[in-house]
């Protein structure tokens, strides 16, 4: 299955609770790519090579990394797929991987939020520059203003990215790069739709309910 949504939808989150729930395996092309390097396999010299001269990992490389850890995965009661795919041509390319090993897309979950509340939600984010402690200015701010409730440290960090106008940039590459991909997987019957704007706990109980139909 793929959770699709633009940034700070909670598809991280979703996904950590899937695997809990589910025994599902979650499959990040990141972390893969990283971890490949790290092996020094051919597969990894090869993306180190294409990384290290400022280029894309291509399609194929990333599908037969993908292809690789499924065939791993035999015990496995499923898998989420994260960060792939991004465009039309990587989901047509991931249908014949999995159409191969007899395998299909089961599920393709999107999670809808409202793109003022994401700018909202991600741009509101600090944190203790002592503890880490996670903070916003609208939803969850320190007890006393200026003071972290955990160790009582008086500095905070933003993320350089967590401001509104690096915020919309990203929701308008994601719409642009990533949501075309929901046609695809309409036409397959498997694309479904949830409310992302509820609590975390209101958005598991719908995607709970789409995985345990089946």
């Amino acid at each position: 299955m793929i959770i699709l949504g633009p940034p700070g939808a909670g598809k991280g989150t979703q996904c950590e609770r899937l695997v809990e729930t589910f025994g599902l395996v979650q499959l990040s092309t990141g972390e893969m790519l990283r971890a490949e390097v790290k092996s020094g396999s051919e597969l990894g010299q090869t993306a180190k090579e294409i990384m290290d001269a400022g280029e894309l990992v291509p399609d194929d490389l990333i599908i037969s990394m993908i292809s690789s850890q499924i065939d791993q995965q035999s015990e496995a009661k499923g898998v989420i797929l994260d960060g792939f795919p991004r465009t039309t041509a990587q989901a047509e390319a991931l249908d014949v991987m999995l159409s191969e090993k007899s395998l299909s897309m089961d599920h393709v979950v999107q999670l809808e939020v409202d793109e003022d509340a994401i700018v909202e939600r991600l741009s509101g984010r600090f944190s203790c520059a002592n503890c880490g402690a996670g903070y916003h200015d609208t939803f969850s701010p320190p007890a006393e203003e200026g003071k972290c409730d955990k160790c009582g440290h008086t500095e905070f960090s933003r993320r350089s990215d967590d401001n509104p106008e690096t915020v919309r940039s990203r929701l308008v590459a994601y719409r642009e790069q990533t949501a075309p991909i929901l046609p695809f997987y309409q036409d397959k019957g498997v694309l479904q739709s949830v409310d992302g704007m509820g609590g975390m706990e209101e958005v598991f109980d719908q995607i709970k309910e789409i995985v345990a139909g089946g």
